[in-house]
């Protein structure tokens, strides 16, 4: 399994992507629709229409449509207060869902512009059962967790044979009927320890992570690739935190960053900002290891429990990744989203993967992102 972030309530196994030698996210005003593929890599595009089953012009249309629907989702959450519990888009049919808990948050969803769902649980009762499992002794048959919104309940990833043991756990913490569901046959999380090539960083060579975003002075990576003071390729790690969060940044005295993600084509693309996507947006990822690959935001404030200990706050995706890929960047179109945390699978077969927002890094350490 590989290693990745906290955000809202979701599990699944995962594992480092480092190789060796708790709240929806506010929603920040939403990229002008033209400024939503203005500079967007022409090989980012390519992978997006590949994951789609579409063309480049699709890709795009889909990047204004994740852009619009930024301000959709902030709307319908504002407007229905207590009864609000998630929202998440269908690119398929260009529609935002929102869910909600009463009569009257469905109309005023409606008037936000989203296709209101009714649902037993406020997504602050979801929360609020992430938070019982975060507080409990954890079974070890329990290697994640995460809020679904979709299927509006707090999923609890379990290894083969720890059915019992789970289901035992889940009856402790006294969560409202159909608020909590078990999926069963979940690999569990393992530190990646294999130093590959790439667009990458050594540290204190002997080991290898991706780095993720550019900041003044630095760049942003995983806080499983090294502790303070480490030293790597390009200068030395000034903080890190992990566990319980997975960041970290690099200071480089000695280079220049820049605020641009390599494609792997030759290419770099450009950043210009980092508005959350929503759950249900076309994200795609940069490693040093696999280079691009695409998948889907699955949830927010996910909880993962790697050997290490466990990281919360974490983007839960679709998106694949392998040993080497940690600390690496995660998009939605142009703009920043997160950075390699852990997962499972591969890119052969496919996986899961989580990442440290950005963000949050940002705010922790007091950093500008830089764009271009």
């Amino acid at each position: 399994m590989n290693r990745i972030s906290k955000t809202a309530v979701g599990i699944a196994a995962l594992g480092l992507f480092l190789t060796t030698s708790a709240t929806v996210p506010a929603f920040a005003q939403s990229p002008a629709p033209d400024a939503a593929v203005d500079g967007v890599d022409a090989q980012l595009l390519e992978a997006m229409a590949t994951d789609l089953g579409t063309d480049v012009a699709g890709a795009q249309d889909v990047l204004r449509f994740q852009a619009d629907a930024v301000g959709t989702a902030a709307d319908a959450s504002a407007a229905t207060g207590d009864a609000f519990a998630g929202t998440w888009l269908d690119e398929a049919t260009r529609t935002v869902y929102a869910a909600v808990t009463s009569d009257e948050a469905r109309t005023a969803a409606t008037d936000a512009g989203a296709v209101p769902v009714p649902v037993a649980h406020s997504l602050a009762d979801l929360e609020d059962v992430s938070a019982r499992i975060d507080a409990a002794v954890v079974p070890d048959v329990i290697p994640s967790w995460w809020i679904d919104v979709e299927s509006n309940d707090v999923v609890v990833d379990v290894v083969d044979g720890g059915e019992q043991a789970a289901a035992d756990f889940v009856a402790t913490l006294d969560a409202p009927e159909g608020a909590v569901r078990l999926e069963t046959g979940v690999a569990a999380p393992e530190t990646f320890a294999t130093i590959r090539g790439g667009i990458a960083y050594d540290i204190n060579n002997a080991g290898r992570c991706s780095v993720g975003f550019a900041v003044q002075g630095g760049f942003v990576t995983a806080g499983h690739c090294g502790i303070t003071g480490d030293s790597t390729t390009y200068g030395t790690f000034r903080g890190s935190s992990f566990p319980g969060n997975d960041y970290a940044w690099v200071s480089t005295p000695s280079h220049t960053p820049v605020g641009q993600v390599a494609n792997y084509a030759g290419g770099a693309v450009a950043v210009k900002g980092s508005t959350p996507a929503a759950v249900g947006a076309t994200v795609c990822r940069s490693g040093s290891t696999t280079g691009w690959h695409c998948g889907q935001v699955q949830a927010y404030n996910s909880t993962v429990r790697y050997a290490e200990g466990s990281v919360s706050g974490l983007i839960r995706t679709s998106v694949c990744a392998e040993p080497g890929d940690s600390g690496g960047s995660l998009l939605a179109g142009n703009q920043a989203q997160g950075v390699t945390s852990g997962g499972s699978g591969d890119c052969s077969t496919g996986g899961t993967t989580y990442f440290q927002p950005v963000n949050e890094i940002l705010q922790a350490y007091g950093l500008r992102l830089l764009t271009s």
